[in-house]
């Protein structure tokens, strides 16, 4: 079986690992400090604050953000349920928002009408690498006096408008996933960045219980934090798979081009688009079926044939919980004609080109 997306360690990966394994600290130890600041100087941004996984990234950046029961806030449906799930932690709703036809992100044109005097903030997801359209909900927000938390768990690696996807250009934090499938990995693992010192401070002292040493060396705590932390055996792969991102990023977006190659003469399906001043890291690559009546049967057949396929994503509005939780009738047009036609292939660095071919002539061959 072809998988849809696999992690790329080598040599140098469990190197860096054992060498922490074999030091006095596996963790709170001085990994975590090199991880963060290759992070921030990969990205253009002040601060980076590691946490235990892309979950609890979200969650320390609403808490940071101060979001509280009763406000609102404008997302996409077209997600991991992660994004909202640590809204409703809060007692935040989420607002859905529709999406593009074209990068399934979040339609900038349509977050304006849905803000009211309980919107606090807007979360644009970067869907599958490529970067929402961050100029205009920039100018949004500073309009409306809203906060921007980027969810980039796709984005690292990728620019817009030669900005790196995390920079915080157009926003006041943005969250990284370390999952096997994402950019890079350390196992479970995530982050959140911001050039806002207020903020970082926060995310500091709520990452560790809402504990800081004061002058006489004593654990004072003065928030009600968690124990968010990443270990440093896992903050030393990241710094080793940080070395190679560029080059990860180059093999995914290869692996893009070769389907593109393939796949352009199959009318019956739609392939996604690079939007210009946009240089996507293809997290994934997701694929439409012009008749949402056979997506089903496709994904069947190249399964059978050892091919990975996958679903990226059911709307979140469409999960029981939220159906049984205040979105019975939810219901968005594009996100709808989305979800009953996409199917995420096969796309990570050590896809081959012969793979990518075989891949390519099973939807051919479904169609033929």
């Amino acid at each position: 079986m072809i998988p849809y997306g696999q992690q790329t360690l080598n040599y140098q990966d469990i190197k860096a690992v054992l060498a922490v394994m074999r030091s006095d600290f596996i963790t709170q130890g001085p990994k975590i400090a090199v991880f963060e600041q290759a992070l921030a100087k990969y990205c253009a941004v002040k601060y980076a604050v590691v946490c235990s996984n892309g979950t609890a990234a979200l969650h320390l950046a609403y808490l940071a953000a101060g979001l509280k029961a009763g406000d609102q806030v404008i997302t996409a449906p077209n997600t991991f349920v992660a994004t909202s799930n640590m809204l409703l932690a809060l007692g935040v709703k989420s607002i859905f928002c529709d999406i593009r036809l074209d990068t399934y992100n979040i339609d900038e044109n349509k977050i304006e009408q849905l803000i009211t005097q309980k919107t606090k903030a807007i979360v644009p997801i970067h869907f599958a690498g490529q970067a929402c359209e961050m100029k205009k909900i920039s100018q949004l927000a500073e309009q409306h006096k809203l906060l921007i938390i980027e969810d980039a768990s796709h984005g690292l690696g990728g620019k817009y408008y030669d900005n790196k996807i995390g920079s915080c250009q157009y926003s006041d934090m943005a969250i990284l996933s370390f999952h096997p499938v994402k950019p890079i990995t350390t196992a479970e693992g995530g982050a959140i960045l911001t050039n806002s010192k207020k903020y970082y401070q926060k995310l500091i002292l709520l990452r560790n219980h809402g504990i800081y040493k004061n002058k006489q060396g004593k654990n004072v705590m003065i928030e009600l934090g968690f124990n968010y932390r990443l270990t440093d055996m896992q903050a030393a792969l990241g710094i080793s798979q940080l070395k190679k991102l560029d080059k990860f990023i180059k093999a995914r977006r290869q692996v893009a081009q070769w389907y593109g190659q393939e796949l352009k003469d199959v009318k019956e399906i739609i392939l996604p688009q690079e939007l210009k001043d946009n240089y996507s890291g293809w997290h994934i690559y997701v694929i439409r079926t012009r008749n949402a009546k056979v997506r089903d049967k496709l994904m069947a057949y190249l399964k059978h044939n050892g091919i990975g396929v996958n679903f990226h994503y059911p709307a979140v509005y469409s999960q029981p919980y939220y159906r049984q939780h205040g979105f019975k009738n939810a219901q968005l047009r594009n996100e709808e004609i989305y979800q009953q036609t996409c199917i995420t292939l096969p796309c990570y660095p050590k896809l081959t080109h012969q793979q990518v071919k075989f891949i390519s002539r099973q939807i051919k061959k479904f169609y033929d």
